[in-house]
């Protein structure tokens, strides 16, 4: 069934790795895949501009198809095979609600993760001002401290209550990265251990980001 999907992704992206957990979940291994080397500008070649002209990873396929954007890949597939492998879109409204509440204010985590851990990256030297680092990290703490009180105060071990949903495959991916960039464990022991418990599902160990089996990681967010 999933030999008529087609996935290129990069390792250690958060929006490629939500699509992967996804199709685990839902039974559809097989499908064809290609890792590509962001270093090496791999996401601008002409295969993957094809499917996605924002040059961009993931970029995902099923059949004519094209879901470049993770949440709706992940939605699409939840959608299109309910019947099959885990049901990540629970019926009771409450719980409902509460796992689109946190699926998409992990957008807003993803954004002020990026917006710490590439800020380098993305402004030049000469034009870097400590005080936008300094906003950058006081956000980025105000997050991390919004989501360590909500899994303080669930009801379950997942995001969005006693179940895995929608919720943990679209922001689990977040909650690894600024952990392998350096977040101190002892500092947030909720976070900390919602990333350890999930690192043994089966769907997350079986995309784990291959760049990241032999890295010790980064110490990026030691101080957040």
């Amino acid at each position: 069934m999933a030999k008529d999907m087609t996935l290129l992704w990069g390792s250690g992206s958060p929006p490629c790795w939500r699509v992967m957990i996804a199709l685990e979940e839902k039974n559809l291994q097989g499908y064809n895949q290609k890792l590509l080397d962001f270093a090496k500008g791999d996401h601008k070649s002409p295969e993957v501009m094809a499917m996605n002209p924002r040059g961009q990873l993931p970029a995902f396929k099923h059949k004519d198809l094209v879901l470049n954007e993770s949440y709706g890949a992940c939605m699409y597939l939840e959608n299109q095979f309910k019947s099959q492998g885990t049901k990540l879109i629970p019926d009771c409204p409450a719980e409902q609600a509460m796992m689109y509440q946190r699926m998409f204010e992990g957008l807003t985590l993803h954004q002020k993760m990026v917006d710490v851990i590439y800020y380098t990256y993305k402004v030049p030297e000469g034009e870097r001002h400590d005080s936008a680092v300094k906003r950058n990290k006081e956000a980025l703490t105000a997050e991390i401290k919004l989501w360590e009180g909500y899994l303080q105060k669930g009801s379950g071990s997942f995001m969005a209550g006693k179940t895995f949903s929608l919720a943990d495959v679209v922001v689990y991916p977040g909650i690894a990265y600024i952990f392998h960039f350096g977040l101190c464990e002892e500092r947030y022991p909720k976070l900390a251990a919602y990333y350890n418990t999930l690192k043994n599902r089966p769907s997350i160990k079986a995309s784990w980001p291959p760049t990241w089996l032999d890295s010790q990681g980064q110490d990026t967010l030691k101080d957040i």
